[in-house]
């Protein structure tokens, strides 16, 4: 596994630390921008020392498109492919018994009859029990997975940040409070590259 955090700094390519991927923003209290300054200025053409430099990624797009993400992907449809083969076996059960009680009902006595009834009844109730446990299965080792995966990713992040002088780091995507960001900030493909080389354990 690759130490992000030891002695062996991880190296980049130079042609991935161009400085086209970091915007400097003006955080002092009530700094405004200069008039003589044009409204175009790009984030590599700003000068040092003018702020933040903030970098942006997309988890869910590094999800759908990274080795580990695919890994993650593949662990929960496996993972529930299999509850669900159980669960295909109990409605055929369920069946059964229900074709059962369909085909008998009119040669049963009235107390037998009840006795498969109640008995069909108690086995629904237990199937969907366990269909709801199996749902929360999923839904744990789901969330399980998917902090493992962003763990992984929030390495390589950092390790970027700290080589690219990144001030702070805000995610992209649905369900996120980012508005708004110059496409030069993103370095999700970057993130990506690391990570596809990065063997976890």
């Amino acid at each position: 596994m690759r130490n992000m955090n030891g002695s062996n700094t991880l190296l980049l390519p130079g042609s991935l630390l161009q400085a086209g991927l970091a915007i400097l923003l003006s955080v002092a209290a009530g700094c405004e921008t200069p008039a003589s300054a044009p409204a175009t200025i790009s984030a590599a053409e700003r000068p040092a020392g003018s702020g933040v430099v903030i970098g942006v990624v997309d988890t869910q797009w590094l999800l759908k498109e990274s080795k580990l993400g695919r890994q993650v992907n593949d662990t929960l449809n496996q993972f529930m492919k299999d509850r669900q083969a159980l669960l295909e076996l109990e409605q055929q059960e369920l069946r059964n018994l229900e074709n059962e009680l369909l085909r008998q009902g009119s040669v049963l006595s009235p107390s037998a009859k009840q006795q498969k009834e109640d008995q069909l009844r108690q086995r629904m109730l237990d199937y969907q029990q366990k269909a709801g446990n199996m749902s929360r299965e999923f839904q744990t080792k789901q969330a399980e997975l998917l902090d493992e995966f962003r763990e992984q990713v929030d390495l390589v992040v950092k390790e970027i940040a700290q080589q690219r002088g990144f001030g702070l780091v805000v995610e992209k995507g649905k369900n996120t409070p980012t508005r708004y960001y110059d496409e030069s900030m993103d370095f999700s493909s970057t993130v990506l590259e690391i990570l596809d080389q990065t063997t976890f354990r």
